[in-house]
């Protein structure tokens, strides 16, 4: 029977990523807490905590590594004529923790409960960190209502994407769109998608190996981040 390492709670040191199992998705450690210092700790390792309700948190490290490179980003037909006829808006950091609980709510056609790890404890971690200017969000808005957006982590010159939600045809990928276009502009060189779906391969993500991503991490997310400048509020684009 292999053991899960359980994480010291007077530290914020993990196992190294190697150890993490196979299978699962790359399993490493449990329990901990979600503390910006301990979250901080985890990403700049490749480490992100995933867990549902009533269990212990749980940290991972999949490998392989889901990722967009931001020069490949795959705009299909239908989404350009999207993001050309600007039937939506799209704004930066100005409703993190509503985009938070509209990715936590159930989503269509989704019968395993796919939002319901974004927890209470999960939204106060991240929270904090937006609070620290690290974590940011993405809102895309039909007139004035919320239809979609994303969330995640700015680290150097590394976005880690954590979750995104649409309740309108191709809202979120019209939000992932201009994040992306907005990260180019500060030369970010990588987007972290952690597992693959069909949703982010239709969007251009690639797999690499842990040590690729490793390789990245140590190169870029330790840089000085142009992202601690303000983010703009509103994401202005030509999509022509």
């Amino acid at each position: 029977m292999i053991k899960i390492p359980r994480l010291d709670p007077s530290n914020n040191y993990f196992p190294l990523t190697s150890m993490a199992l196979a299978e699962p998705n790359g399993l490493l450690a449990f329990g901990g807490d979600l503390s910006p210092a301990r979250l901080l700790a985890a990403y700049h390792q490749g480490i992100f905590p995933w867990f549902n309700p009533g269990e212990p948190i749980l940290w991972w490290s999949p490998n392989p590594r889901t990722v967009v490179l931001p020069d490949q980003l795959h705009i299909s037909k239908s989404l350009r004529k999207a993001l050309r006829k600007g039937v939506y808006t799209v704004s930066f950091d100005q409703c993190f923790t509503d985009v938070m609980h509209a990715c936590a709510a159930p989503r269509r056609n989704d019968t395993e409960g796919n939002g319901t790890w974004i927890s209470k404890n999960i939204i106060m971690g991240y929270s904090a960190l937006h609070q620290c200017g690290i974590a940011h969000s993405v809102e895309v808005w039909l007139g004035d209502k919320l239809v979609g957006g994303l969330y995640g982590i700015a680290l150097g010159k590394i976005f880690f994407g954590e979750s995104m939600f649409s309740i309108a045809d191709n809202a979120s990928k019209v939000g992932f769109a201009h994040l992306v276009h907005q990260l180019k502009l500060w030369d970010f060189r990588l987007i972290d998608c952690q597992v693959a779906s069909e949703h982010l391969f239709s969007l251009g993500a690639i797999e690499i190996t842990r040590d690729e991503f490793q390789e990245f991490l140590l190169n870029f997310s330790h840089l000085p981040p142009a992202s601690s400048l303000p983010w703009p509020k509103n994401a202005i684009a030509n999509w022509d």
